[in-house]
């Protein structure tokens, strides 16, 4: 088995997926931004006892910041298509719940959207998930995937496991 390089995205990614899990499931899709700790322990010293940070720390990481203004009435992927982040803001992740089908049922899928929806929701080999997925300006991606079942499911992680989902945060984060 191989494990992932560590990095400053990849801590943050699976402290937010660990944080988001804590509330079980059934969840609206979440969004955060990602600034880097350093930079918002410099504009706010008092931040660093909050985040658990001390002077002898090299403050390399990033700090994520839940949105709490994600519109209800539509899905996070439009509500993404029509966002860009400010410039102090590094990156970005996002945390959905979905379901999956196996890939040898694709052909199977019908065109209709509401055929499709029913198919997706009867289809006996269905898998609810928790996708998490974080991008920086510099191009570094993270993304973890969580099945429902079992309970003890393991945390799936790595660059590409969600790669619709980290291009459209890529977007986001484009001058």
């Amino acid at each position: 088995m191989q494990l992932m390089p560590d990095s400053p995205l990849r801590q943050v990614a699976l402290e937010i997926e660990a944080h988001v899990a804590e509330a079980g499931w059934d969840q609206a899709p979440r969004l955060y931004a990602l600034v880097p700790t350093a930079d918002l322990i410099a504009q706010e010293p008092e931040l660093a006892v909050t985040l658990g940070v001390n002077d002898g720390d090299g403050h390399g990481g990033f700090t994520s910041i839940e949105q709490e203004s994600l519109p209800l009435d539509r899905s996070l992927e439009d509500a993404l298509a029509q966002m860009m982040w400010p410039d102090q803001v590094i990156g970005c992740a996002a945390v959905v719940e979905r379901i999956m089908l196996p890939t040898e049922v694709e052909d199977d899928l019908p065109d209709d959207t509401d055929a499709l929806l029913e198919f997706v929701a009867s289809h006996p080999a269905r898998q609810e998930v928790r996708l998490v997925a974080a991008v920086t300006r510099d191009g570094t991606v993270h993304s973890a995937v969580r099945a429902r079942t079992p309970e003890d499911s393991a945390l799936l992680e790595g660059p590409d496991l969600v790669p619709g989902l980290i291009a459209q945060l890529k977007q986001t984060l484009a001058d």
